[in-house]
């Protein structure tokens, strides 16, 4: 059994994975998720449901959707006494595994252990398998308060960080020439994201292609400053500073 919110809200049991049709009733179910063995209290979980201004009716029906939860739990999943009453609110036990977060959790941290210790190809191994977790917009179509909508921002943090974890372990065991075209492709989907600009330069230069290389930075520096009015941050800078002088360091440049 687990608790999936990877993608979109649902119970993978042994009748095989059930989903809630209840909007309000996933919006409680998924913040007892993202806080897991933690109590939440009802006024937490009535902000989380109905907003700052909750209906005068809002912490009755909050009980009735918890009930309405532990009877899904028990009939469609089998899962019995897991959301338990605990002043000032409710809390759901989750065991080791579980909860598809804490694998994945446990995932992004291996292979940042793997890339401090230069075990690159593990680590190639172990992003993909975190990356492959997030089967489409976490949580989706769920509209929450502040505890989902924080977690919503995080996790796309740390995908974005996995993203640049995995081709940094990829230029070290120097396969840059199968990254230029994703590359490419991540730059056009995300323009603000610097590192990604400055992984695709430095991928672009260890492929002998200097000029694209420095086009990539003149690119990102046009949008940062229209879009943002910044310029670019020291690090890209610097390595556009190190293939504009031929800098002979630039071929093994620390893309940590």
């Amino acid at each position: 059994m687990r608790f999936e919110i990877l993608g979109r809200l649902r119970v993978a049991s042994q009748a095989g994975p059930q989903f809630l049709t209840a909007p309000k009733r996933e919006v409680v179910l998924a913040t007892l998720l993202l806080r897991a063995n933690q109590v939440v209290s009802v006024e937490k979980l009535v902000t989380e449901v109905w907003g700052q201004v909750p209906p005068r009716t809002a912490t009755a029906a909050l009980h009735v959707h918890v009930s309405q939860l532990r009877k899904y739990l028990a009939e469609s999943c089998g899962l019995d006494n897991r959301i338990l009453t605990c002043s000032p609110g409710y809390l759901i036990r989750v065991g080791p595994g579980e909860l598809d977060l804490d694998v994945f959790q446990a995932e992004v941290a291996r292979g940042r252990e793997l890339v401090r210790g230069g075990r690159h190809e593990e680590a190639v191994a172990v992003f993909h398998t975190a990356l492959a977790m997030l089967r489409e917009p976490a949580l989706n179509e769920i509209n929450g308060g502040s505890i989902i909508t924080s977690f919503l921002s995080w996790l796309e943090e740390v995908r974005l960080e996995c993203l640049e974890l995995l081709v940094e372990s990829k230029l070290a065991l120097g396969w840059h020439r199968e990254l230029v075209s994703h590359l490419h492709s991540l730059v056009r989907e995300d323009p603000l994201h610097e590192g990604f600009c400055r992984l695709l330069m430095l991928t672009l230069y260890r492929c002998d292609r200097r000029a694209e290389a420095l086009q990539v930075y003149q690119n990102a520096r046009a949008v940062l400053r229209r879009e943002l009015g910044l310029e670019p941050c020291r690090a890209l800078s610097d390595l556009h500073r190190a293939i504009l002088t031929a800098d002979e360091r630039v071929s093994s440049f620390c893309t940590g």
